[in-house]
């Protein structure tokens, strides 16, 4: 019984492999529902395991942008230091700055006023000995008094400070400046014929004017050439 058992089933499974065989020969082979479930569920885990690695591959992610975001707020800490400290330096300079420039204000001239002391202390000694010889000594005294003159100019000079030529220069605006004009034929109009007061240059600028008197053409007579009116 068991033998025939077997020989029967021998050809049905042939068969059965044939049939298959040949549906899959002609791409009809349909998975069976197992297979379809086993396949959905390989896919389900293979979502699960990269849902769950999400969260793993952010993390490193998001451990550089904190680092980074330190690192930032770090270099803006320095620049805010660097800051502070520019603007302290800038302000130590203005205070420096401002106290240099009231000083050169007070002191600038010190150097000049140095150089003069020595004459005001001739000019000083010159008085006392007038005044010791009651006058008498009239020719000593204008000799100190052109001594000090003499070193005082010394000292300007010593500064920059230079007298302007005016006496018999031609008259110059730039220079000059005229407070009056005399009639003097023996010079060409327009030469400074008298000096009120001294102009001075301080290296190349003006200081002050040479106040000057410039002379002009005398006036012909009243009826002019009229020599030849009848």
């Amino acid at each position: 019984m068991s033998g025939g058992n077997d020989v029967d089933h021998k050809p049905d499974e042939l068969e059965g492999r044939e049939a298959l065989e040949e549906e899959a020969s002609e791409g009809s082979l349909s998975p069976s529902a197992e297979l379809e479930e086993a396949m959905r569920e390989a896919a389900e885990a293979v979502e699960d395991r990269q849902a769950s690695r999400k969260p793993k591959a952010q993390e490193p992610e998001s451990e550089a942008l904190a680092a980074e975001l330190a690192e930032v707020r770090a270099e803006l800490e320095g620049f805010k230091d660097r800051h502070l400290r520019l603007q302290a330096d800038f302000e130590n300079q203005r205070k420096r700055t401002l106290r240099d420039r009231q000083e050169a204000h007070k002191f600038g001239h010190e150097n000049l006023v140095k150089d003069l002391l020595g004459s005001v202390d001739n000019l000083e000694r010159a008085i006392d000995h007038a005044q010791s010889s009651d006058g008498g000594d009239f020719e000593a005294m204008l000799q100190g008094v052109e001594l000090v003159r003499r070193e005082l100019l010394g000292a300007l000079g010593k500064h920059g400070v230079t007298a302007i030529e005016a006496e018999a220069q031609p008259f110059d605006p730039e220079v000059h400046e005229a407070m009056a004009q005399e009639f003097d034929d023996s010079v060409p109009v327009g030469t400074v014929v008298r000096v009120f007061e001294k102009g001075y240059r301080i290296w190349d600028r003006l200081l002050r004017p040479a106040r000057v008197v410039v002379s002009k053409a005398s006036e012909e007579p009243a009826g002019g050439s009229g020599s030849g009116e009848e």
